[in-house]
């Protein structure tokens, strides 16, 4: 993708709506994306891969059928391919995801939270 740094508290900076991933750079097949969150996303799953969360800053909960997940600053978690989950935050969340190129942050929902992955400028 880039052979440029890229820091994340500048590229974090710079995104102004939340649900909306940003790819930072990718590594083989895969995004590593930057991401404000903030209020509760849809149910959703992703049938072909895992998908990694880690917490930069704030208190993200995923939640899953049968249990919630509670992630703080520097906290990592792994939604296992094809887990249904909702991810959601009552105050602002600053996260890095890890996920295949190509994944919609929908899933196999759809629907009008579905964002096309932006490019950092």
């Amino acid at each position: 993708m880039t052979e440029d740094v890229r820091n994340i508290t500048a590229a974090l900076a710079s995104i102004t709506e939340h649900w909306q991933p940003h790819r930072l750079t990718n590594i083989n097949d895969y995004d590593v994306k930057v991401v404000k969150i903030q209020g509760e996303f849809v149910w959703h799953s992703h049938p072909e891969t895992d998908e990694l969360f880690l917490v930069l800053a704030g208190e993200l909960t995923i939640q899953l059928r049968d249990r919630d997940i509670t992630l703080g600053p520097n906290d990592i978690y792994v939604v296992p391919k094809g887990i249904e989950h909702c991810p959601k935050a009552k105050g602002e969340v600053h996260a890095l995801l890890i996920e295949p190129v190509g994944t919609v942050n929908t899933g196999n929902t759809g629907g009008n939270m579905t964002a096309e992955l932006r490019e950092l400028n």
